[in-house]
């Protein structure tokens, strides 16, 4: 018996919804190659029209690329973090920049008001990595830390949902960062900034966070048009 269109629906939000935790789970790495379709039918039990639309889904969605002739490869952890990668392509650094002045305001803003002893110690080890990635030469890993910062900063927050949203556009950001790291003159963000910033948010001073934020934004939006 062929199962209707409208039977066989659920099955295929199931399955994709389990290929979703597959990705965001971390049981596939990103960049890596996902099982094939033979072991993925095997595995869930399902034909391969149904894995072949849940894998649609997905491509759709960013968290999954197919690569003709080559696989299909995790590219994301989250929907939005797969719609954000796509949106990247399509946006200037300048377009990036002055979504983060949104972000990095009202997440400085909440953390000055939330953040925990904790929170401001793991705000502090961070800005060390990021230091000595830079003195390092690992620009990289310096880029890397950079964006852990913020994001750290946006669980500091307390607001679940933008630390989520933080998660989301890390690629995107630091693939931002990364870019202006080969523009000739770059000498990275200076810590002073965001020592101060730090110490704002321990003294649970708002404004001063937010002023801390508008002056090291403000710095790169400059520096970008030199």
């Amino acid at each position: 018996m062929t199962l209707s269109t409208s039977c066989r629906q659920p099955l295929t939000d199931e399955i994709t919804a389990k290929l979703r935790e597959m990705v965001h789970s971390g049981e596939w790495p990103l960049q890596q190659r996902i099982p094939s379709e033979t072991a993925l039918t095997a595995r869930l039990g399902v034909s391969r029209g149904t894995l072949r639309e849940a894998i649609k889904a997905l491509t759709h969605s960013g968290m999954l690329e197919v690569r003709r002739g080559d696989g299909t490869y995790a590219r994301a952890t989250s929907e939005m973090s797969g719609a954000a990668r796509r949106m990247y392509k399509d946006h200037t650094e300048e377009h990036i920049l002055q979504v983060r002045v949104g972000l990095d305001a009202q997440a400085a803003r909440l953390a000055a008001g939330n953040a925990t002893a904790e929170d401001v110690a793991a705000l502090r080890a961070v800005l060390a990595d990021r230091d000595a990635s830079w003195n390092a030469a690992d620009y990289a890993g310096w880029a890397r830390a950079d964006w852990g910062f913020h994001e750290r900063m946006a669980k500091a927050s307390g607001n679940p949902l933008l630390h989520e949203l933080y998660v989301s556009f890390g690629e995107v950001f630091n693939n931002a960062i990364l870019k202006q790291l080969s523009r000739a003159g770059f000498v990275g963000i200076r810590h002073e900034g965001h020592g101060e910033l730090v110490d704002a948010i321990e003294a649970h001073d708002a404004d001063a966070a937010v002023a801390s934020v508008n002056r090291n934004l403000n710095s790169c939006a400059e520096w970008l048009k030199e």
